[in-house]
């Protein structure tokens, strides 16, 4: 479809086999199909899914709760766009080579917390000590998570002390997990010596300098 106007006709078909009285450009509607007893359905229509069309779709939500946007060509991000719409209680409608697919009826969203998500987040909220982050930060600079944040009390008391057994590890820097951070060296900071014994690495000590860690708790 290379005009918007275009998309007009083959909605007003579709809208109009349904038993719709449809017409075109209604106090700035694109598309309005009003059938006895029922709410209006409108139709806005775009060659291409954008920000400007669903803000226009969620204007027309003032006037009906059945709003459709309807694009010209598939989007990329089909998936994206249909969450999107699916949040918002808008319907979306694909027109190519005069044909229509529906690809969602607007219905009203509610959207189902994924409790072990929850769990997640607020396991982290709780076991990060102080607020290391600034929110908004660029993804450049490395998050200081509560994970890194043990093996930094891990690997500072390492090179404290020189190596040690997992279990000491553990108790002595409050890191219930000490011994799976250890074992599982994600960052290459730790190096075990012998069965159960631990030390640091060059690349660990390099870590603690970068994120400025002298052995005390961030803040």
């Amino acid at each position: 479809m290379s005009l918007e106007s275009d998309l007009y006709a083959p909605v007003k078909a579709l809208l109009e086999g349904q038993g719709y009285s449809v017409k075109g450009e209604v106090r700035g509607c694109d598309v309005v199909g009003v059938r006895v007893g029922e709410a209006p359905v409108i139709v806005e229509l775009k060659k291409a899914f954008g920000l400007g069309l669903v803000l226009q779709g969620v204007n027309r939500l003032t006037l009906s709760d059945t709003v459709y946007l309807a694009v010209g060509t598939w989007p990329k991000n089909m998936r994206d766009v249909k969450k999107l719409c699916r949040r918002l209680g808008l319907g979306l409608m694909v027109v190519a080579a005069s044909r229509v697919d529906v690809v969602l009826d607007p219905l009203p969203y509610v959207p189902r917390k994924n409790k072990r998500k929850v769990g997640r987040l607020l396991g982290e909220h709780a076991r990060r000590v102080g607020d290391p982050n600034r929110g908004g930060s660029s993804t450049k600079v490395p998050v200081m998570t509560a994970y890194r944040q043990a093996a930094l009390r891990c690997a500072a008391l390492l090179a404290e002390n020189g190596p040690m057994k997992a279990a000491a590890v553990r108790t002595a820097c409050d890191a219930p997990n000490a011994g799976a951070i250890l074992r599982d060296d994600v960052y290459g900071w730790f190096e075990r010596v012998e069965r159960g014994i631990y030390t640091v690495t060059p690349e660990g000590r390099r870590g603690l300098a970068r994120f400025g860690w002298s052995g005390a708790e961030e803040t």
